[in-house]
């Protein structure tokens, strides 16, 4: 059984030295074409200011969703990603429950929330503008994310390109119908959006 376990540790261990060996900053070296995003390995985190002193944070757990990247020209580029707002986690177990109720964001009524791309800016080599529709509680307001390309590399497992994006936004809840008395008395309205996407080269 040691022996096993420490052949399971050296290949896990050379795979990731060979992975980040490959990784690539550069956005045109990522093969254009239809990606898709890696639900195990997208995160989006939301937090809100807590009595003004500290942030209290939560995510969502189920995100899906589509990029079609163009190498030669990034800010060509178009995505899509969906939300799936039952999927709503946080530290406490009666918040969580709280917030998906109806008074919240009504997750019964609204299951999802979406975002759609209508434009991007480059801002640098590795960073950008995405602007685009989400769609919240119902409502459609235009968002910004500040947008950075972490990298791209072959999967060492499925052998498909993998690229991955750090991105960034505030929004404002009451823009989105999520106006709650007891939510206003201990947080403003803004939330601070925190996503981790890795998207993974779809293969005819």
């Amino acid at each position: 059984m040691r022996q096993f376990l420490a052949v399971v540790a050296l290949t896990t261990v050379a795979f990731a030295a060979s992975a980040h060996a490959d990784v690539s900053t550069d956005p045109k070296k990522a093969p254009s074409g239809a990606y898709a995003v890696e639900p195990r390995h997208t995160q989006v985190l939301w937090g809100i200011p807590h009595l003004g002193i500290s942030d209290f944070y939560g995510r969502f757990e189920k995100v899906s969703g589509t990029l079609n990247y163009n190498a030669a020209a990034p800010e060509k580029s178009a995505v899509a990603i969906t939300i799936q707002m039952s999927s709503l986690n946080t530290p406490v177990a009666a918040l969580t429950s709280e917030l998906a109720e109806q008074s919240m964001f009504d997750a019964a009524q609204f299951p999802t929330a979406t975002f759609k791309s209508t434009a991007i800016g480059r801002t640098g080599p590795t960073t950008g503008k995405i602007t685009g529709d989400l769609t919240l509680h119902g409502v459609t307001k235009p968002v910004t994310l500040d947008a950075t390309f972490g990298g791209g590399l072959p999967d060492p497992f499925s052998g498909n390109y993998d690229i991955g994006f750090h991105a960034t936004a505030t929004i404002n809840r009451k823009d989105f119908g999520i106006d709650n008395a007891v939510l206003n008395s201990f947080t403003t309205p803004d939330v601070k959006l925190i996503i981790e996407a890795l998207f993974t080269q779809q293969k005819n």
